[in-house]
């Protein structure tokens, strides 16, 4: 169900080039988001799965929490994940009968520099596990998911949420129908490894 990781960076360029520098891949630029403050480079991973490097947009006024948060960051670090279930309107049905807070389906966009414009529906948990958990997305049927024609030559070795206590985490993610390897950290982080022609590259939340 793994869509896409969320690499935070303060600045965009210097988050492409820390990816560039590990891994050999030189990510693209995507796009940005209206009214949230963030724009983004992206590289595949993959079939359907893929790397946002994401950062704040100095040519918009308005910003998100998350393009606040960005500014601060002195290294890039995993931020979010997404995940893919299927149909979103579903999900959140089964959330509601199922007692588990959310927000949404909300819709997004975003305008590749091609012209086109994305769209997509995100679903947001009201407690995510200190960030342990997603968000998850639905892309509109006319959208191409950015996997296909971001740059390529990266696979995600390994994905993986750390928390002290997996046990608990375990019967969360069995409810929202996750399957996502847990491990045991002094912390909750979550856990990647990318690699690619120049090497791996090893982030953490």
């Amino acid at each position: 169900m793994l869509d896409h990781v969320l690499l935070g960076c303060s600045d965009l360029q210097r988050g492409i080039d820390f990816v560039a520098q590990h891994t050999g891949v030189r990510a693209a630029f995507g796009g940005v988001h209206p009214g949230r403050g963030t724009q983004n480079a992206l590289l595949s991973l993959g079939t359907r799965r893929y790397l946002e490097i994401i950062a704040p947009d100095p040519q918009q006024s308005a910003a998100s929490e998350l393009a606040a948060n960005l500014k601060k960051l002195a290294e890039p670090r995993l931020v979010e994940w997404a995940a893919h279930p299927g149909n979103i309107k579903v999900l959140a049905a089964d959330l509601a009968k199922g007692g588990i807070p959310s927000e949404g389906p909300t819709p997004g966009s975003r305008k590749r520099p091609d012209g086109s414009v994305l769209h997509w529906q995100t679903l947001n948990l009201k407690d995510d596990a200190n960030g342990l958990l997603p968000f998850f997305i639905e892309w509109s049927a006319d959208s191409r998911h950015p996997s296909t024609d971001a740059p390529t030559g990266c696979q995600l070795l390994r994905f993986e949420l750390l928390t002290p206590d997996p046990a608990a985490l375990a019967k969360i993610t069995a409810k929202l129908r996750l399957e996502v390897p847990i491990a045991k950290g002094s912390s909750p982080q979550l856990h990647a490894v990318i690699s690619g022609p120049n090497g791996q590259m090893e982030i953490t939340s």
